[in-house]
């Protein structure tokens, strides 16, 4: 896989309350959009990355230590383990968020990847999202938990009011909020040449789902397709901080195969 970030301030924000990161070794990716203004919205999406990164590698070591939370029936070990993780960092935010007066009403969002030889796991909390081109078919993979998200999913608002709703920016649901958290988990097939866009929601506040596919569409390498999004967006308004963590899976040469195709036929000769 090739994969490539950028996180930016924007234009008119003081501070970057987004976070990234990823374990390359375990194929996991993780973006977060902190809440509760300045220090804290910067602390509770750091925590939650970090939290996250820190619990799969730790499971991915011991697979026998437990869950955190009840087991998803139908989806993967690695589903429930992603699950596991998510509910880990919420307690971390909810616990630091009652500690200390300054941080009382912080909280993040978050969306998170996992991808293990042909299968992707996806898990998240807010309205981060996560989205997947596929030849010239641009989709999103998550939907908003917010207030505007469970308008239109109940055909009581259309996409284009809730982008104008003066309510956009309400979730009910996100990480800190409560003692516990309902994870959203799913499980998608990889494809050769798929790419997987992770973003914050400045990023699709200022730009069309047509501009970010064109970009993906357009870029050759993954890094210089976060850039480009990130550019594109402060050029747009930039109201907000703005993410964009793009992985694209690449496809295996042909002459390769071959080779292994050949090793292959001789090793069944000699059988």
């Amino acid at each position: 896989m090739d994969f490539g970030a950028r996180t930016d301030t924007g234009l008119v924000r003081p501070n970057n309350e987004d976070a990234f990161g990823s374990a390359p070794e375990l194929n996991l990716f993780v973006l977060s959009d902190g809440m509760g203004g300045l220090e804290a919205g910067e602390a509770a999406s750091r925590m939650a990355v970090d939290t996250i990164l820190a619990h799969c590698r730790e499971t991915a070591a011991n697979p026998s230590l437990p869950l955190a939370g009840e087991a998803i029936p139908g989806v993967s070990d690695v589903s429930n383990r992603l699950a596991s993780a998510v509910r880990v960092a919420n307690a971390a935010i909810y616990e630091q968020a009652a500690r200390t007066q300054p941080n009382q009403g912080m909280g993040a969002t978050v969306v998170a990847v996992q991808i293990t030889k042909d299968r992707m796991s996806l898990a998240h909390v807010g309205d981060s999202r996560i989205y997947r081109l596929r030849d010239r078919t641009f989709e999103q993979l998550t939907h908003d938990h917010s207030f505007v998200g469970e308008q239109v999913r109940l055909g009581r608002m259309t996409e284009e009011q809730a982008n104008a709703s003066h309510l956009k920016n309400v979730l009910i649901r996100a990480l800190g909020i409560e003692p516990d958290v309902e994870v959203d988990v799913s499980e998608e097939l990889v494809l050769d040449t798929d790419t997987i866009l992770l973003c914050s929601d400045g990023l699709t506040r200022d730009l069309s789902d047509a501009q970010i596919a064109e970009v993906l569409s357009d870029a050759e390498e993954s890094r210089e397709a976060a850039d480009e999004l990130v550019e594109l967006a402060k050029r747009a308004g930039g109201g907000d901080n703005i993410t964009a963590l793009v992985i694209r899976t690449i496809a295996r040469p042909a002459s390769s195969m071959a080779r292994i195709g050949g090793k292959l036929g001789k090793w069944l000769k000699c059988r």
